[in-house]
């Protein structure tokens, strides 16, 4: 059988995969392989903050034999020097970078810092005409398991890495710095995956994207036993491994459950950043994640709450793809800016981001819930919030991503200065069979006179009630 024979073209493969058989890291940094082709030179833009921009077009490489993948690429510096380093993003389009770029107040920060910035297309190829591309794309991953065809685990994580080499290779407008990544969605899950393969990347800010390699992730039958026995309508994100599910497929191209098993778990190392998490914090990579916590992508967060606790997180209540969040939602967050001034700026901030605290739960009495969180010390946390919902239906499944936390289960924390830590206690519905909390703390930092009101959560924790 034709599929069969494409299994063993893959698959005979025994291990993770590695990032070589997956990216060609050599090439991934070749400029000479980039056929750049010059949309617009290196012209002054002005404005309150003048700069020098150029837009190109790169090759990222063949996303099969003859079939080329190439994006617009916008680089922009400082008038009047080189930049050092860049935020790097893929968040636009092929129309919006025809027009030179227009700053926002953090891009600004960033260019009278010395900092570049660097924008590419990471987007479905099917929003700027090219939808038979990606139809065909999903096709032959379908037949042949190979991520090398899908545009979620190659072409997009590719393009960001590609920028890089694009950008470095104009030597006489950017000097190696730092690459800070941020995006959200498939922009905030390619940055993710790219910076496990390419040490040029020094951070990524991501948000409503996946984090981390659930049961649901690696296709383990139990859980999507669980996931379909669920009453509603799944969408087609949930349960997907990296992205839109793609179970079915799968199958339907004849494969088994126990394919898509090998395949998940193969290659997960090389996706999740959970999976890296301690080898990143060796290479200095800092991080912080935004799931949301009714996201239909990163739709897993009791397992991850419970199994990577070390995670930087900051969970805004009732947030995700087009959910408006709490009426109590920390509206004064700006957690990105301050993650970016931070890392390229440290010795101009006045503080530092908060780390994720430690928690701990116990039953005391009859039905009273005592939760404990404790920040490092000297870590000048200025507030305590708690969240809490009974009953939460499974990760990924329809009521997860519709029941919202009710309005009124959000309170203050109390501080208990001898113990140095932040308590909360709450009697028990004894009608309830588990209860999920999380609390988000508050700690304002500066850069020069300018202030940033910054958040950070404690693990997302399920307790199982004991009657």
């Amino acid at each position: 059988m034709i599929v069969q024979v494409l299994i063993a073209g893959f698959l005979w493969l025994g291990g993770r995969l590695t990032a070589e058989e997956l990216f060609e890291m050599e090439r991934i940094r070749d400029p000479k392989t980039l056929n750049a082709i010059i949309e617009q030179d290196w012209h002054l833009v002005p404005g309150s903050l003048e700069t020098r921009q150029k837009l190109i077009s790169i090759n990222v490489g063949e996303l099969w034999k003859g079939q080329p993948y190439r994006v617009p690429v916008r680089m922009v510096v400082p008038a009047n020097r080189r930049a050092k380093g860049f935020h790097l993003t893929g968040g636009s389009t092929p129309a919006r970078l025809k027009e030179d770029a227009r700053l926002n107040p953090l891009e600004q920060a960033l260019l009278k810092g010395g900092v570049g910035l660097v924008t590419t297309v990471v987007q479905e190829p099917g929003t700027y005409g090219q939808r038979q591309l990606a139809i065909e794309a999903e096709r032959r991953f379908f037949e042949t398991l190979n991520p090398r065809y899908k545009i979620q685990y190659w072409a997009w994580p590719a393009t960001l890495m590609r920028a890089i080499t694009a950008a470095y290779a104009e030597e006489k407008y950017f000097e190696v710095g730092k690459v800070a990544a941020s995006g959200g969605s498939k922009n905030g899950a390619s940055p993710s995956m790219a910076i496990l393969h390419d040490d040029r990347m020094t951070a990524v800010h991501a948000s409503v994207s996946p984090i981390w390699e659930s049961p649901l992730r690696l296709c383990d039958r139990e859980a999507w036993d669980e996931l379909e026995s669920q009453p509603g309508r799944r969408g087609g994100f949930t349960g997907g491994h990296f992205g839109p599910n793609f179970n079915r497929g799968v199958l339907a191209a004849g494969y088994q459950w126990t394919d898509l098993q090998s395949f998940t778990q193969r290659i997960s190392d090389d996706v999740f950043i959970a999976s890296n998490f301690d080898s990143l914090r060796r290479r200095g990579v800092e991080m912080l994640f935004h799931p949301g916590t009714h996201d239909m992508v990163a739709y897993d967060l009791q397992w991850g709450g419970a199994h990577h606790p070390q995670i930087p997180l900051y969970l805004g209540a009732n947030t995700g793809h087009g959910k408006r969040g709490h009426p109590k939602l920390e509206r004064d967050q700006s957690n990105k800016a301050a993650f970016l001034l931070q890392h390229f700026f440290p010795e101009q901030m006045s503080g530092v981001l908060l780390p994720p605290p430690r928690v701990e739960h116990s039953i005391v009495e009859d039905h009273v819930l005592e939760v404990l969180v404790r920040f490092p010390p000297g870590s000048d946390e200025e507030s305590g919030q708690i969240w809490w919902m009974y009953d939460r239906a499974p990760d990924g499944s329809p009521d997860y991503l519709n029941e919202m936390i009710p309005e009124e289960n959000s309170v203050e924390m109390h501080y208990d200065r001898g113990r140095g830590l932040w308590v909360f206690e709450m009697e028990l519905d004894p009608e309830a069979s588990h209860i999920d909390f999380f609390s988000n703390h508050r700690k304002t930092i500066r850069h020069f006179s300018q202030s940033y009101v910054t958040y950070i959560s404690s693990p997302y924790t399920r307790v199982e009630l004991p009657w």
